[in-house]
């Protein structure tokens, strides 16, 4: 598999920052039982995912950010698609918006989290000077 060159295509393809191949996440985003489950390591490359411990907890500011721009998104369109509807219809729309896109959410949280704060640079020579792994 080829290597993703641009970092913002593999962060949005949810791959590993150092070598753009290995999954950040297990199972898919609907998944409700394993959605937010991650490894350890970077089954292609070996880089850990959890740069210190605690480290996702900076996510859910940014995934503040995401629900209030799908809040945003979701109360403009329905303003001028649906023509200023009842206060009951903004709420239920927001509502219903903003928990079938959590899942996603959390991930691409976790994701930007990672590529902005993690202090991990694409490298495309990683497997040349990566350490040699003993068996035995």
């Amino acid at each position: 598999m080829q290597p993703i060159q641009s970092s913002v295509l593999a962060s949005l393809a949810q791959r590993c920052p150092r070598c753009h191949q290995g999954p950040l996440f297990t199972h898919g985003a609907y998944n409700l039982s394993h959605f937010t489950d991650m490894p350890e390591h970077c089954p292609v490359c070996g880089q850990a995912y959890e740069p210190e411990t605690g480290f996702y907890w900076g996510a859910m500011y940014i995934s503040f950010a995401f629900s209030t721009g799908i809040m945003l998104v979701v109360g403009v369109l329905l303003y001028y698609l649906a023509g200023d509807p009842d206060t009951w219809v903004y709420v239920s729309a927001v509502a219903l918006v903003t928990v079938v896109l959590a899942p996603l959410s959390l991930r691409y949280s976790r994701t930007f989290m990672l590529y902005l704060f993690g202090g991990i640079s694409y490298d495309p020579d990683w497997a040349n000077h990566a350490p040699v792994r003993r068996r035995g």
